[in-house]
Parts: structure tokens; C-alpha cells; sequence
């Protein structure tokens, strides 16, 4: 088992955050809070699925990638373009001219990742096939959804098609096919992968399924498009014909490419992490039948939608379309691939009770009660002020130890004005020319601290006569 097991590849930029909520909101399995004016990312929580990025206004949210000046890390370099690099062009007519450019760029060379993806639809049908019995199966291409399914949907988990990924089985060609045409050892070839989304980069690092990657480093194609646009040439006489990647390969760019690769009709395809979500919870409450395979793609349109992309997804979706439209159905076999010694997964993906409160059942149960109990007390507007996506999610942040009932603002305003009120009656009622009783003075500099206290979490600071310094 990987022992970073919750590995991620998104990151705060703590100087561009502004304190803001919109990520808070967006967020689909509540991983972030905001306090003290910044935004927090909790790793365990955190599937990468990159949403956060999209919405946040400031640009505080980045994914963290492999700078292309890794490829001078090796004695020899193998590119792995993900199908989705080649919707990024404009009037692309044919795979090549992005190959050779790789090439052009400093690699010595390419294997596509849409070739590996045949090899997976045909394993698949055959796995599928065999396995008849235990539909449906959900996709396991998607990191974002493999890690959404282990934390947060257990009865899911066995339903995981338990094949690797089209990038894992690139590379691991990749390499052998590299180690066996130069000799060199295995430290001195890097397999690099140009990747559409930040998932895949924390995939290559702590993978599920397998022990260990094959991928090298991971670039970002948004970084690679520019660099490779000079070496593009259109004459395709001048081209070394390196692409060996049919309809269905290339095809796995798009929602619904994948389960279009494995020729079955009763199988259902959805895209963006809302739409997924819903997806996950219907089959987990068995509201979906007749199903034979479910391809779920946390990116809306598809891996194309990714945020290391730079082409609108349904664009990319359309130019992708174009560009398989001569193209034959498929032109890898599994057959034809002997450096392939085993395509399954090594290992089963366990879920991971994250989100459980307690550490057995019976303390999970009496912590709910706690958050339902303290759910009740809060005003049910889901606002964000509190730093927290909702109020239920604040209180189990509460029950867990790591935030306090006064952060909801509501409750926070109603304990300031109750405090005020006892104040404000011990004072009137001693009357003009009277002293207070010593309860009554105990009782006042009580309230007075305990007031004090709460203003502070307004930025007041508790200590009279200072002044918090203006910024």
C-alpha cells in the first residue's frame, strides 16, 4: 500500500487568496475550509478533481505539475501524449504532425496514450465478458473518480473495473519497448506524460490498483501547446508516420468515448463531478438497472475539459470528432503486444472511511447525535461564513475538534446580544448612588470577559487600549 495514500496534486497559493467562499461552494466532497482570511485544503478529503481551480476568482487554487525541463533528467525520453492533446489544435487533419513535433521538441520518443486506451476497451470487453455476472462495472480510467468512489461510496468500491489506466499501460510499453531499443537501464529512460488534469499527476505518484507507476514525470499539456505549434508542420510528405491510433483510442478523449470502445449499448456515460456524484449515489441506492458499464469523467466533456487543457471542452469534443472521422475503428490488439505481461490491477483499492467520526461504530453513532443536535442549533443557511460548506459540516468539524460553535456568525451574534442583555440588567438594576452585590460584581466581570472574549473572533482585540493595526 502506498504510504501517501492521499497524495495531491492541487495546492493553495496563500498569497492570491482572498478569504473568499466560492471554493468552499464548489468543492464536491467538502475539502476546504476558510479561517483567519484563508482558504485550507484537507488532504484526506481532496480528490483532485481540480473544481476548485475553475471557480476560484483569484487564481489561489494551482495544480502542481513536472516542468517540461525534466525530459534533461534522462539519457532518453519517451513522451506520452494523452489523446486529448490533439483536440487542442485547430484544423488538425492528422496525429502525426503533434508527434513529430514532440520529437522536434527534445523527445526521442513517442507512444500514445490513445493506442494503450484500445488495449484497455478489448481487455475490458474481455474482463466484462467473463464477468457477466457482476455488472455493472464503473470505469477506473478517471483518478478523481476511483478516489471519489474509495472515500466516500463503499458498496462501489467491488463494482471498480479492475484494469489499468491507458496512461499506466503506455508506459509501461513504453519503457520496455525504450529499454530493449537502447540497453539503457531503467533510471536513465523517463517515461513522460502530457496530461490534460492535476489527477493524474497525483496518479503517477501514488497510484491505486498498482504498487508503483511506470510515469516518470508528469507535464501539463497547456504547457507543452505553445512550445509544440513552431514544429508543426502540415505537409504530411515530411511526416515519419508515428501514429498508431484508431477511432476508439483517440475517441477516449471524449464523455463517452470509453464506453463507445467497448461496443455495448446498455451502458451509461456522465461527465462533471455534480453530474457524477448523482450518478454514485443512485447506483449505490440501486435505483439503476440493466446496466452493463458505467464511464464516469470528473471533467466536464470528458478528459479534453481537463484544467491543464486550453481549449474549450465542447469545442476540443467537436475537433476531436473531426479528427477520428476517417479514421478505423481500432489499430492496437492485445495480441500484438507481448511487452504487456499483465493488464489487470495488482492490487484491490480499499475503501477509506475519512469521513466516519469515531473510530468504531458505536462512537461514529454517538458523534452524530452531537452533530445532529448541534445542526439544530445552527440556522440551516448553509451561508460559508463560518468557513465551512454548510452547517452540518460545521459540526462535524466541531464534534471532531477542529472548530468551535462561535464560528457560525449567527450563533455568534446571538451569544454577543445575550451577553450584552445580562450586562445591561445587572448595571440597571443597581441602580443610581448603589453598588453592586459581590455576586453581582463577580457575575458582571464574567459577562464582561466572556464579552470581550467573543468580540474578539470579530478582530477586537481583547486587550483595552490597543489598537489592532490597520492593513
Amino acid at each position: 500500500m502506498n504510504t501517501n495514500k492521499f497524495m495531491r496534486s492541487v495546492r493553495l497559493k496563500e498569497s492570491a487568496c482572498r478569504g473568499c467562499i466560492n471554493c468552499i461552494k464548489h468543492c464536491p466532497t467538502q475539502a476546504i475550509r476558510v479561517h483567519n482570511g484563508k482558504a485550507h485544503i484537507i488532504d484526506r478529503f481532496c480528490i483532485d478533481c481540480g473544481r476548485c481551480i475553475s471557480y476560484c476568482p483569484h487564481h489561489a487554487k494551482i495544480p502542481v505539475y513536472d516542468p517540461l525541463s525534466v525530459i534533461n533528467n534522462f539519457k532518453y525520453t519517451v513522451a506520452l501524449p494523452a489523446p486529448s492533446l490533439y483536440a487542442q489544435y485547430n484544423n488538425l487533419t492528422n496525429a502525426d504532425i503533434v508527434l513529430n513535433a514532440l520529437l522536434k521538441l527534445g523527445f526521442d520518443d513517442v507512444y500514445e496514450v490513445s493506442a494503450a486506451a484500445e488495449l484497455v476497451s478489448e481487455a475490458a470487453r474481455g474482463y466484462i465478458k467473463a464477468h457477466a455476472e457482476e455488472t455493472p462495472f464503473i470505469s477506473s480510467a478517471c483518478p478523481s473518480v476511483v478516489r471519489l468512489i474509495r472515500v466516500k461510496f463503499p458498496f462501489l468500491v467491488s463494482r471498480l473495473l479492475p484494469i489499468k489506466s491507458p496512461v499506466e499501460v503506455a508506459a509501461e510499453i513504453a519503457r520496455a519497448r525504450a529499454l530493449k531499443k537502447t540497453g539503457l537501464k531503467p533510471e536513465e529512460i523517463g517515461i513522460i506524460f502530457i496530461s490534460p488534469c492535476p489527477s493524474k499527476v497525483s496518479y503517477a505518484k501514488a497510484p491505486l490498483g498498482i504498487e508503483k507507476s511506470s510515469i516518470d514525470n508528469v507535464v501539463a499539456i497547456k504547457d507543452v501547446y505553445p512550445l509544440l505549434l513552431p514544429h508543426m508542420k502540415h505537409d504530411e510528405s515530411q511526416l515519419e508516420p508515428l501514429s498508431a491510433s484508431g477511432r476508439i483510442g483517440i475517441g477516449w478523449s471524449n464523455a463517452g468515448g470509453e464506453a463507445g470502445g467497448l461496443l455495448v449499448d446498455n451502458y451509461l456515460a456522465a461527465d462533471g463531478i455534480v453530474n457524477i456524484l448523482q450518478v454514485l449515489e443512485e447506483l449505490e441506492d440501486e435505483k439503476l438497472h440493466g446496466l452493463t458499464f458505467v464511464e464516469l469523467n470528473a471533467c466536464s466533456g470528458g478528459c479534453v475539459g481537463g484544467t491543464l487543457t486550453v481549449e474549450n471542452a465542447y469545442i476540443a469534443a467537436a475537433k476531436t470528432k473531426r479528427l477520428v472521422r476517417y479514421q478505423p475503428v481500432s489499430k492496437n490488439h492485445l495480441a500484438d503486444n507481448p511487452e504487456l505481461t499483465n493488464i489487470c490491477w495488482a492490487d484491490n483499492v480499499e475503501y477509506e472511511p475519512v469521513f466516519r467520526l469515531g473510530n468504531t461504530f458505536r462512537e461514529s453513532l454517538q458523534m452524530m447525535g452531537k452533530v445532529e443536535e448541534l445542526t439544530a442549533r445552527f440556522p440551516g443557511l448553509d451561508c460559508g461564513s463560518c468557513g465551512a460548506p454548510t452547517c452540518q459540516t460545521l459540526a462535524e468539524d466541531i464534534v471532531r475538534g477542529d472548530a468551535t460553535e462561535n464560528d457560525c456568525i449567527y450563533v455568534l451574534r446571538a451569544n454577543i446580544a445575550d451577553l450584552s442583555r445580562k450586562i445591561g440588567h445587572l448595571t440597571d438594576s443597581s441602580g443610581p448612588g448603589t453598588s453592586l452585590s459581590e455576586e453581582e460584581d463577580r457575575l458582571l466581570h464574567r459577562y464582561i470577559k466572556e464579552l470581550t472574549t467573543e468580540l474578539a473572533s470579530f478582530g477586537v482585540p481583547e486587550t483595552p487600549g490597543k489598537e489592532e493595526p490597520v492593513s
